[in-house]
């Protein structure tokens, strides 16, 4: 049977989930009977999910909660909390999980912070440990907490200006994480412009380089592609950029792509970026228009090129996933997911299938 577990907003986040919930089709019929069932464990705006490799655990961003909590399985479609909600930063919007099952990272947009939480043998999170020293010179000083670190402009030290920020100078806002096969950490800094690797310290989080996208860009999703290249959307420039590592592990941009040729700067603002179970494909959604862009993956992974535009059937396409050769959208504002199917040749999507009403989605996860 298609399950899914779904993240949402709720009513202090102008949304009407409840909790995360859970989306599921008739056995047999899966596809034509997709629909909600309900919210399996009540939780303020779960926002992002993650599965742990694993256990049976799943840990949800609580957005509004400035928070992070881990669930188990505790039934075919019900989940219980792993431990109470561990404290990390305004407005956490994304959680990574290590294919080890040893650590997560979250991303807080509000105040640019990327955390590392150490997960022990059941996946349970376990609260950072301050070091002595260095809370002594934060509490002296104003220096950050190292376990919570936040963005710092590039050394530039140019203002840019931020659409979203009511005096228009702009500030960090952490986006997103992803593991590098290496066991580095790599994070998008929306506000700042910066993609940050780190490495994962005694305490925290060590950062080992940035890379500076051109300004105004908002680097806000990544997906590593198996060829070894990250790949990263852009929520103001609508672009897609491909990073590639040095011999000696540095990265550097190789190129730069539109998500579509259509797309409008200050209109459209991109959102998830996904790829196709072989890489043969990428695939963005632009809040906006409204519409999802398929892009073809060329050369060795370093070159993308635009293939199709085709409607996302939903009102700001928030997240999407390809599983099963398809495609699920959930539409943030239109309170409703879609299911679209794909050809598998050209990649392009191929109309809406199905639709379903669900209550402000944001995020969708396999149920393993």
């Amino acid at each position: 049977m298609t399950r899914f577990w779904l993240g949402g907003y709720s009513a202090a986040r102008e949304g009407s989930a409840e909790g995360i919930g859970l989306l599921a089709g008739d056995e047999g019929r899966e596809a034509s009977t997709l629909a909600y069932r309900g919210a399996v464990v009540g939780v303020p705006s779960p926002s992002w999910l993650a599965q742990h490799p694993t256990a049976d655990v799943v840990y949800a961003a609580l957005e509004g909660n400035a928070a992070v909590q881990a669930f188990a399985r505790s039934g075919e479609t019900a989940l219980a909390p792993l431990g109470a909600p561990v404290a990390v930063g305004q407005d956490v919007c994304h959680i990574a999980v290590a294919s080890n099952g040893s650590a997560l990272i979250a991303s807080c947009y509000g105040d640019g912070r990327v955390v590392r939480f150490a997960l022990d043998a059941e996946g349970r999170i376990l609260p950072a440990k301050p070091d002595a020293a260095a809370a002594l010179r934060a509490a002296l000083f104003g220096e950050p907490d190292p376990d919570a670190p936040a963005a710092t402009p590039p050394g530039d030290g140019i203002a840019a200006v931020d659409p979203y920020a009511a005096g228009g100078e702009r500030s960090s806002h952490a986006h997103a994480a992803v593991f590098l096969p290496d066991g580095r950490i790599a994070s998008t800094d929306l506000g700042f412009d910066l993609v940050r690797f780190w490495r994962q310290g005694g305490n925290g989080l060590v950062l080992d380089q940035e890379v500076v996208l051109p300004l105004g860009t908002g680097p806000r999703h990544m997906v590593m592609h198996p060829s070894g290249h990250l790949h990263v959307v852009t929520e103001y420039s609508c672009e897609v950029f491909t990073l590639a590592s040095s011999a000696d592990g540095t990265w550097r941009v190789v190129s730069s792509t539109l998500a579509s040729p259509i797309a409008q700067v200050g209109t459209d603002f991109p959102a998830e970026l996904a790829r196709s179970r072989d890489g043969q494909f990428l695939y963005t959604a632009l809040r906006g228009s409204n519409t999802i862009a398929a892009l073809r993956v060329r050369g060795g992974g370093e070159a993308l090129e635009g293939v199709a535009l085709a409607d996302s059937g939903v009102d700001w396409p928030r997240h999407h996933l390809i599983y099963e050769g398809k495609m699920l959208v959930a539409g943030q504002r239109s309170d409703t997911i879609t299911l679209l199917d794909l050809d598998e040749r050209t990649g392009a999507p191929l109309g809406v299938r199905h639709e379903a009403q669900v209550p402000t989605p944001s995020h969708f996860l396999p149920v393993r």
